[in-house]
């Protein structure tokens, strides 16, 4: 009788969706499944139901299981939004509403989560905490909920209430998610000395684990819901930037991973800690001692939504990529820039005159490209290892035309992995549990793929658009000079 191959599930919890893949040690996807997510939305406030993250995980597992022998499943890993956070009771109960990634109404509690600690966040790399960030909207939650307060309650990560419910009771959460509550990456420890003074104490705060680290079994209520099998070992996860990062197989030294969708994501892979004294990248500690620096910016693909909701655009495509390079446009989706550098007024601006929809839409994409190159100048001058392997993922990666505006600008060969998102990087992490290593895991599971070359045809007029950007963030004080000078020393 055949031994059946091992099959890894990975989960993810993004923002409108919870999507589970079930794939072999080569990569190839025997099973995927979805479930739609929704949220509230009002100016700084995203939330959303934690009850329905459960609903949508079991949802999306059995139908990723629907043609799957079940029995094959060897372990899972969930990845789920960086810094969405909430309070548990010491069941894993939902007691509050699910604060979302990018909910900033914690805007004073920042204030003084930064005063506190900010000789601790500059020695973890990332200088400041943002409002978005889990540990101001701990203290938000703590002070909007006092009838709590006579209660055993705890921080709890979105991942962390997904494996809970795998495993039938609270378990630890892993240091990628509790790098914005605060966690001490260097000493591996929550750093008492700045919580106690924040009015945070010890028992509110989960057990850590690295990402990979074995949490638990699937149990048995959990098996009858989701459709796998009961015992199946549940492993500490990352968050979703981190998971897309593995999932495009972006975990050797020097590698770096551009991930193109609603905004332009950087993560990369050194062996030491990065430090920005700005406070634009961060860095989450990996499996296998690695270090992953990263930022997010504000602008990317999802201005595209706004400036051309109702356009076609291949069209649109078509007929930018016949124009000669011109215009460039800073195209942001909500007022302010977080990375490559922090500008709270930032705003759109277009260099250049574009007449037409589709010279609009060219210097849409490049100004992004612009800004892609900006990031890796950025990351190159605090000192992180560059010389690697540079892969390009997100929807805006099926657009060939950008993605080669991009290779051109940046000057170097692009990867396009098959099938990149955080729900195989999951798949990868939870294979580890066998023995391999990450390198190893992502080596064989990450498949085939297309590669964009460079064309130095348009170097010289895209490091002129290029200097233009540079020259246009500066004027407007939301460059800091030496970074500009920098990069105009790379040109």
């Amino acid at each position: 009788m055949p031994v059946k191959q091992p099959l890894w599930v990975g989960v993810d919890l993004g923002t409108q969706h919870a999507r589970a893949l079930v794939v072999n040690d080569k990569g190839q996807v025997f099973g995927a499944g979805s479930a739609a997510l929704t949220s509230t939305r009002c100016g700084p406030r995203h939330e959303q139901d934690p009850q329905q993250w459960w609903t949508a995980v079991a949802e999306a597992t059995r139908a990723a299981l629907a043609c799957v022998h079940a029995d094959a499943v060897t372990a899972l890993a969930v990845a789920a939004t960086s810094g969405t956070v909430l309070l548990v009771d010491r069941a894993g109960q939902p007691r509050t509403e699910a604060l979302m990634y990018d909910d900033a109404r914690a805007v004073q509690e920042a204030l003084v989560v930064n005063d506190v600690g900010a000789p601790l966040w500059h020695a973890l790399g990332y200088g400041l905490m943002q409002s978005s960030w889990a540990l101001p909207k701990l203290l938000w939650l703590l002070s909007r909920h006092p009838d709590l307060a006579n209660e055993k309650i705890q921080l709890c990560h979105q991942a962390d209430l997904i494996n809970a419910r795998f495993i039938g009771h609270p378990v630890p959460t892993d240091t990628s998610n509790a790098l914005k509550s605060g966690y001490h990456l260097l000493e591996d420890r929550w750093p008492t000395e700045v919580l106690n003074r924040l009015g945070v104490p010890p028992p509110l705060l989960p057990a850590v684990v690295r990402p990979g680290t074995l949490l638990g079994r699937v149990g048995v209520y959990a098996s009858a819901v989701t459709g796998i099998p009961a015992g199946t070992p549940v492993v500490a996860g990352m968050t979703d930037g981190c998971a897309a990062q593995l999932g495009a197989g972006c975990v050797e030294i020097g590698s770096w991973n551009s991930v193109l969708g609603t905004t332009l994501v950087l993560k990369g892979v050194s062996d030491r800690l990065i430090c920005d004294p700005a406070g634009a990248l961060y860095c989450h500690r990996g499996p296998d001692n690695i270090w992953l620096p990263g930022g997010a910016s504000s602008s990317g693909a999802g201005a595209i939504a706004e400036w051309f909701c109702a356009a076609d655009l291949a069209d649109l495509t078509a007929e930018a990529a016949k124009l000669a390079i011109g215009p460039v446009m800073y195209p942001l989706i909500t007022r302010g820039e977080r990375f490559p550098f922090h500008a709270a007024d930032a705003e759109t601006f277009m260099l250049g005159n574009p007449d037409t929809d589709a010279g609009v839409f060219a210097a849409l994409l490049l100004g992004v490209a612009c800004l892609e190159r900006l990031c890796f100048d950025r990351v190159t001058m605090l000192g992180a290892p560059i010389d690697g392997r540079l892969t390009s993922t997100g929807g805006a990666a099926r657009n060939e035309y950008w993605t080669q505006l991009r290779a051109d600008l940046l000057g170097r060969t692009v990867h396009i992995p098959d099938q990149p998102e955080p729900a195989l990087g999951m798949a990868i992490l939870a294979s580890t549990s066998s023995g391999k290593s990450l390198a190893e895991a992502a080596a064989t599971m990450v498949r085939g793929g297309r590669e964009r070359v460079p064309n130095p045809a348009r170097a010289a007029v895209l490091r002129q658009r290029y200097a233009d950007f540079l020259e246009a963030l500066t004027a407007r004080g939301w460059l800091d000079t030496a970074i500009a000078q920098y990069a105009h020393a790379r040109l």
